[in-house]
């Protein structure tokens, strides 16, 4: 079954988040909670409350959340309030460390018992349908 992702890190990740993003798996929409540096700009000069606007439409018919984790992940504002919505809103929830960073900061999403996997695109569909099925969607 076709499961449509919400994507959170740290936007100064961004080089190492496209990696996975850009893998093939999935093509970038905003239905998948892919948004390019022109709407975050144009949201950041517009406040918190078009940001946090364009967090919810990103959320907004999902199933699972998937946190690209790099060393600040957890410290992030917007990371944090993108899980404070995914756990609220009952997503599938899960963490792949962003390759090339060190360290990764597993902890933030290990400690609310989220896995945190390693990336490999030949297991990301069942990390999808595992998060899914575990938070009932």
């Amino acid at each position: 079954m076709a499961r449509q992702v919400f994507f959170s890190f740290h936007y100064d990740d961004i080089m190492n988040a496209n990696i996975i993003r850009n893998s093939g798996q999935f093509k970038p929409t905003k239905e998948t909670g892919f948004y390019d540096a022109s709407l975050w700009e144009e949201a950041k000069t517009k406040g918190d409350g078009e940001i946090r606007k364009l967090i919810d439409n990103g959320l907004a018919n999902t199933s699972v959340s998937c946190f690209l984790l790099g060393a600040k992940t957890s410290t992030r504002q917007w990371c944090k309030y993108e899980l404070e919505q995914s756990v609220f809103q009952k997503k599938g929830i899960f963490g792949i460390c962003l390759p090339n960073q060190e360290p990764c900061g597993p902890k933030w999403l290990s400690l609310g018992g989220h896995p945190v996997y390693t990336w490999d695109h030949t297991k990301f569909e069942g990390w999808v349908e595992s998060a899914a099925q575990k938070a009932g969607r």
